[in-house]
């Protein structure tokens, strides 16, 4: 059985030592900032309207545009796993008028995922992270398992019977499917959908048996108890959904995986500019009713220093490589 090495992967307790003090750096902008911006902000959004990361940039930027005196304006740039909009983001000029949403699958999973990307990762900027949002393991109702351990002794005795959806090739659904099987020992078939909402829909129609998806998405079907949840993927219970064990709580040893996201800039964005974006980032998730919007997306928020997304998705490039290399996923 091939296994993976998940020591490495970041903790949420490690996260929030690095971002020590990121509340406290929420200081004036200086210099050349001050005269910006003088027109819109293009929020470069790598995935379709309606979506987790959509929904998560359309709170932000509402708030975020009156405090920094223009509108920011989401562009939606689909396809090609995020590769589409952050090319766009890559290739813009550092002026502070692009900006993109950088989250694991664009920022480290991808580099593993294809032959070649049209935009290098370490080159854009990080500007804040806005949070983090754990993934559920469910199963369709009919499947005659509750808990993760009956899950994975039924997988046992029918190997390959099983179906396993997720939103696609690449997603931290996919991959964090292909950990637990590694894991576990188990074999289930992949079936990479478009998006969550086709996956989620055919798994409460029996179709599929099992998925991995964000929280954000799966959320009101697990409340609805449309799908059953038999765990999440963090290293704590999600919050929002404390009666659920984590996957590692529930017998899968090492299993830990989060997916995470926040703003990216293009390369040489300026430093000003930069700083003054993430103080008023930081300012705006630690507003109360900002913070009651990302829980209804189960999206847990946090303070960060500037450099902190692109310090995470270095931590992660290895791990999740090793991953992609040995269940063999690609596309091309």
């Amino acid at each position: 059985m091939n296994t993976f090495n998940t020591t490495n992967f970041p903790r949420r307790r490690a996260l929030e030592r690095l971002a020590v003090g990121a509340a406290a750096i929420a200081a004036p902008a200086l210099g050349r900032a001050d005269a910006w911006p003088s027109r819109p902000i293009k929020l470069v959004v790598p995935s379709a309207a309606g979506g987790t990361p959509d929904l998560i940039c359309r709170v932000l930027a509402a708030e975020l545009g009156p405090a920094i005196g223009q509108s920011i304006v989401i562009d939606n740039k689909p396809g090609a796993g995020g590769n589409i909009g952050m090319q766009e983001v890559f290739r813009a000029q550092g002026d502070g008028y692009t900006l993109g949403y950088g989250n694991v699958v664009t920022l480290a999973i991808n580099r593993h995922l294809y032959a070649k990307l049209p935009y290098d990762p370490d080159e854009l900027t990080g500007v804040a992270l806005i949070g983090t949002v754990q993934n559920a393991l469910m199963v369709r109702n009919t499947l005659p398992v509750k808990t993760v351990q009956e899950l994975v002794a039924y997988a046992r005795q029918n190997p390959g019977k099983l179906s396993m959806g997720s939103a696609g090739n690449g997603t931290t659904g996919h991959l964090g499917g292909e950990l637990f099987k590694s894991l576990t020992g188990t074999f289930m078939t992949h079936v990479p959908y478009r998006g969550s909402p086709n996956a989620l829909n055919d798994l409460m129609a029996g179709t599929i048996d099992v998925m991995f998806d964000n929280l954000s998405s799966c959320g009101p079907h697990i409340r609805s108890q449309r799908v059953r949840a038999l765990g999440v993927s963090g290293a704590r219970r999600s919050p929002y959904f404390p009666s659920l064990p984590t996957i590692q709580e529930a017998g899968v040893k090492g299993y830990e995986t989060t997916a995470w996201g926040g703003i990216v800039g293009p390369k040489n964005l300026p430093k000003d500019i930069t700083a003054r974006l993430n103080a008023e980032i930081n300012r705006i998730l630690s507003i109360p009713a900002i913070r009651e919007k990302y829980k209804d997306l189960a999206f847990e928020t946090m303070a960060s220093t500037s450099n902190l997304i692109m310090t995470m998705a270095k931590l992660e490039s290895t791990q999740w490589g090793d991953v992609i290399k040995r269940s063999g996923a690609r596309v091309d």
